[in-house]
């Protein structure tokens, strides 16, 4: 699932015509009754890699692309930047597929260190089909494993450190949208079938007679799912439905999640008023008050407002999650939680 993006705008060049072909999976009844998702974090850190090197395909993701820049090492990202290919390929053993609904980074990364030499060899001269095998990569075309497996492991080490800098710092947000995502589509599946699914996707995505048809292809084959089902994997950074590139790999497909452009949009600006009119004036005057912890009576004598008066209304902020709460010696302190921040947001400066 490797090679999946070629953007329509760009003028077609020779390399362009294979993409033309089309992939199509056979479901039966019990492959649709098996039809699950998947949330794959080292997907996201592995296709992320093609917005760091041609951030021109991809302006949605400049945001994030601008922030990580400066937490690379030059290089690590060196030997990362060249697993993406000239057809913005990456190696296929990089991606393996999930284990579950939402495996760990680390657990998929111990997928990948136990990739045979011989499959990441023939995956990584796969991402260079024409030549021009960058001078990292020269050594695989050797015989030997050694080289191999060193090269696979220096890959993942990197792939690391990348994950630690780059995705991990904004993981918890991209997991809500994928989660978002998940949910979406499960209630498209429940209401509708399959037509309804597979609908609105991707345009390169057609359902029909009971065969998922993705177009415009690197290659061109047809896939029976025989019984294995179809894992669905929604993707922050692709653009495009993609299915494994080799006929023998298990029924996956990788496809471009909804509400992206969400993720990286600054944060709305709160109007102090707007506040007001949502908590009501006592409840947005405690909450504006909590920047730091207090306890009950000090927060009551600072409103000049009765203990009990302040408890009611600190019981509603923690139940919407607006406020924590943490017991220090006989009192317990209150204090905004980063919901509550960003309620309050730029309103506690105007």
């Amino acid at each position: 699932m490797s090679c999946q993006e070629v953007h329509g705008t760009r003028r077609r060049s020779p390399t362009d015509v294979a993409y033309d072909l089309m992939i199509s999976i056979l479901l039966g009844v019990e492959d649709l009754a098996d039809t699950r998702f998947a949330i794959s974090p080292i997907h996201e850190a592995v296709l992320s890699l093609r917005v760091l090197r041609e951030p021109g395909l991809y302006a949605l993701h400049l945001p994030w692309r601008r922030s990580v820049l400066g937490r690379l090492d030059a290089p690590g990202a060196d030997l990362l930047m060249s697993l993406v290919g000239p057809d913005r390929c990456v190696p296929d053993f990089l991606t393996p597929r999930p284990a579950s609904f939402a495996a760990t980074f680390e657990d998929e990364l111990a997928t990948v260190r136990r990739t045979p030499p011989d499959v990441v060899r023939r995956d990584v001269l796969a991402v260079y089909p024409r030549g021009g095998l960058p001078a990292v990569f020269q050594e695989i075309t050797a015989d030997g494993d050694e080289t191999v497996l060193a090269l696979r492991d220096a890959i993942c080490d990197r792939l690391h450190r990348y994950w630690q800098a780059a995705i991990k710092p904004t993981w918890p947000q991209m997991r809500l949208v994928l989660e978002a995502d998940t949910t979406y589509r499960a209630r498209q599946l429940a209401v509708g079938g399959a037509r309804l699914l597979f609908a609105d996707i991707h345009p390169n995505l057609r359902w029909q007679d009971g065969v998922l048809h993705i177009d415009k292809m690197i290659g061109r084959h047809h896939v029976a799912a025989a019984g294995r089902g179809l894992l669905l994997v929604p993707s922050i950074f692709s653009h495009r439905p993609a299915p494994p590139v080799s006929p023998d790999e298990p029924p996956m497909l990788a496809y471009p999640c909804r509400g992206v452009a969400t993720l990286w949009a600054p944060t709305p600006t709160a109007d102090a008023t707007a506040v007001t009119s949502l908590l009501g004036a006592p409840r947005a005057r405690l909450l504006h008050l909590l920047a730091e912890p207090l306890p009950t009576v000090e927060i009551a004598r600072r409103l000049t407002v009765t203990p009990s008066a302040v408890s009611q209304h600190l019981q509603v902020l923690h139940a919407t999650g607006l406020i924590t709460r943490a017991r220090d010696g006989r009192h317990v302190l209150y204090r905004r939680s980063p919901l509550g921040d960003q309620v309050v947001g730029q309103s506690a400066k105007q």
